[in-house]
């Protein structure tokens, strides 16, 4: 069975560009409404959704410094949870890492990799070695660390915004470096993985974003805060600040969300907003940043896993609510409470809630904590003969043992299929797993929504092809897709056809599509509107590529052109742009773009090959050079980047140095044709 690394999403963004959904903030409410709700007088029952007035657009966020004025003790041990930690500046104080071993090697690429602090800065060194000689050293700050430390940090460097993850991650239970998730087997992606907002968003406080790119911020929050499960704060400090109070042992205080008086699924809905982490599918016209507390996150986001009959021993890292709502456990105590009314309804329940308190850390919470819960319904007078000769026979308390240990046994530690190194309870509930269980066959069943009962045929076609896109390509999902799809063309299903086409490499298919539709309508109507997705300039590229892949340059220069203007700082789509523009010989055009990219982002490794190779053609060799050994100096293994330099080379009659670079080449990929060409007619 394929393995999924579901943190690790975007690990080939080197190989291929991939859909990234974003953030755009709305509104629910007016404020028509704010004094009845706040002056309700009779007790009230936990009520969801449009109640809360932090639910408005008006609402805004205040930070943390500004919850912990009032709250300082609960600041005080919040900040010390894996939420609290998950994300802050490199510095010593931050790192849970040991740099007495810190030299990893990928046999795939061939690459070391040390980290080290120079001074109070923290630094990874990428070298390559040929026996006793370096033949490539590259060396790079490391801005931020992200991952609280409690299983490991991974480790982030931001250019001019654009925020890229290091390959280098320290695993805090074994404490050992290794290459992080996701950049094993031959995917090492060096220093270019970006890490868009689908990744920030669960990881850390919202930051500031630039819209129409896929990883460029402003501004970087330091850790989870408050604000992401209470909403936003500034109608409730507003009104503290005016002196209202509302006595919340009796009421609800609407101006803020305390999840403990959500109902049970409302509640879920905040916990599983990142710990259950799979294929996100968003809404239409919905984004990552619209959700706040309260509200039903189906309503915004349908979070896809693949089901598999047989595999109920496997586990992703951030899967504990799904895991959690397959135990009978809760299932059982969710059915008592359906209908009740009451202000906290999940003290009748099992919620995250239950076991976990998240303002304090669970290395700071006494185990004694996680066994109360589970005997708060299973008394011995709860268990049968059966049961209690089972206890005794596992040696359990209950049965006569002075200490108490439930988790051990029914949630067990193991090892996620998407995290090396890396233990964790598994959250679904159960008695122990025999032996014949763990070797029974494994079939796919399908992809399933684990927050939303039944999806629209859309939205699940969208899974389907995310799935194939970010995790698996298996042309079953493409062909799961394609049945969802099925039907007249309207334009709702447009951009999921043309992302369709594009994935089985059907250009034709693409162009007759947008043909029949209309190229006016698609371009003047459909796909127009700048997001933090992208969703518009997406099937824009998409379309350009199809046209170039045909041979007809002028119209993919038109719709890359419309991709560049929705979304100017994704710099991919520029590089495409200037491309096509050099291969109509505008080279006027094509350096403009090469250079803005190169202005943007200097560590965009491609540019220097292309803008070299423009150099050349203007008969600049010396400005060529120079581009090619910077592009060089950052990633020694750049096919295209080599045989240019390769050519610069012959063009200066030094054919030595030519014979150098094409033999890198060769080493790393024996086949490649133009390389095995050019030694060729060079040696002859």
């Amino acid at each position: 069975m394929k393995m999924f690394a579901f943190c690790s999403a975007f690990r080939n963004l080197n190989k291929k560009l991939y859909i990234l959904l974003f953030f755009t903030p709305i509104g629910l409410l007016g404020f028509s409404f704010c004094n009845e709700v706040v002056n309700l007088k009779t007790k009230i029952k936990a009520v969801d959704s449009l109640t809360y007035l932090n639910h408005s657009d008006s609402a805004k966020y205040v930070g943390m410094n500004t919850c912990k004025l009032c709250h300082q003790s609960i600041y005080n041990t919040f900040i010390k949870t894996g939420m609290g930690k998950s994300f802050d500046v490199a510095s010593k104080i931050k790192s849970s890492a040991r740099f007495e071993q810190s030299t990893i090697y990928d046999s795939s690429s061939d690459f070391n990799y040390h980290s080290f602090w120079r001074g109070d800065s923290l630094f990874i060194k990428e070298f390559r070695l040929d026996k006793k000689d370096t033949t490539h050293i590259r060396t790079e700050q490391v801005n931020y660390i992200i991952g609280s430390g409690q299983h490991t940090n991974s480790h982030l460097q931001v250019v001019n915004g654009y925020m890229n993850q290091m390959p280098m991650t320290f695993y805090t239970q074994k404490k050992k470096w290794d290459l992080p998730p996701g950049f094993e087997n031959g995917l090492n992606t060096r220093f270019t993985r970006k890490i868009g907002l689908e990744c920030m968003s669960c990881h850390n406080a919202y930051p500031g974003f630039v819209q129409g790119s896929e990883n460029k911020y402003t501004s970087l929050p330091n850790g989870i805060d408050c604000e992401r499960c209470h909403g936003p704060g500034s109608e409730h400090v507003a009104r503290r600040q005016t002196g209202e109070k509302v006595d919340t042992s009796k009421y609800i205080d609407y101006s803020i969300v305390n999840p403990s008086k959500l109902s049970i699924d409302a509640q879920f809905d905040i916990c599983q907003r990142c710990h259950l982490q799979g294929n996100a599918v968003l809404k239409e016209g919905k984004s990552f940043f619209d959700f706040r507390p309260g509200q039903k996150l189906s309503n915004f986001i349908s979070i896809f896993l693949p089901r598999y009959k047989n595999a109920d021993k496997e586990f992703i890292m951030a899967s504990h609510a799904d895991r959690l709502k397959q135990s009978a456990c809760f299932i059982k105590s969710y059915e008592k409470v359906k209908g009740k009314s009451s202000l906290k309804p999940y003290k009748e329940a099992l919620t995250c809630i239950t076991c976990h308190n998240p303002h304090v850390s669970v290395r700071e919470t006494n185990q004694n904590v996680f066994n109360e819960a589970c005997l708060n319904c299973h008394r011995e007078t709860s268990f049968d003969s059966e049961d209690l000769a089972h206890m005794k026979k596992a040696k359990c308390s209950l049965a006569g043992k002075k200490k108490t240990d439930c988790v051990s046994c029914h949630m067990p530690v193991s090892g996620s299929i998407d995290i090396p190194h890396v233990s964790v309870h598994d959250h679904y509930i159960r008695k122990p797993i025999t032996e014949i269980e763990k070797y029974k066959i494994v079939e796919f069943i399908g992809l399933y929504s684990i927050n939303e009962r039944n999806p629209d045929k859309l939205t699940r076609a969208k899974a389907y092809l995310s799935q194939y896109e970010k995790f698996e390509q298996k042309v079953s999902y493409l062909d799961s897709a394609e049945s969802l799809l099925k039907g007249k063309v309207d334009e709702k299903k447009i951009r999921s056809l043309i992302q369709l086409n594009f994935m089985r490499g059907d250009y034709s298919k693409i162009v007759e599509l947008v043909t029949k539709f209309g190229e006016s309508i698609c371009l003047e109507r459909l796909f127009i509107k700048k997001s933090y997705s992208n969703d518009d300039a997406w099937p824009c590229y998409w379309v350009a590529e199809a046209f170039s892949n045909k041979g007809e340059k002028e119209k993919a220069i038109k719709w890359f052109s419309k991709a560049v203007s929705l979304a100017p700082y994704h710099l991919d789509f520029r590089n495409k742009l200037a491309t096509i523009f050099a291969s109509v010989n505008n080279l006027k055009d094509a350096i403009t773009q090469y250079e803005f990219i190169l202005r943007e982002n200097p560590r965009f490794v491609s540019v220097y090959s292309n803008l070299g190779y423009l150099k050349m053609l203007q008969g600049l060799p010396a400005e060529a050079k120079k581009l090619y050994l910077t592009g060089q100096s950052l990633d020694p293994d750049n096919e295209a980047l080599l045989l240019n330099l390769a050519a610069y080379y012959m063009f200066v009659r030094d054919k030595s140095s030519a014979k150098k670079e094409l033999e890198k080449i060769l080493r790393k990929n024996p086949s490649h044709v133009k390389a095995r060409f050019a030694l060729n007619q060079m040696m002859s």
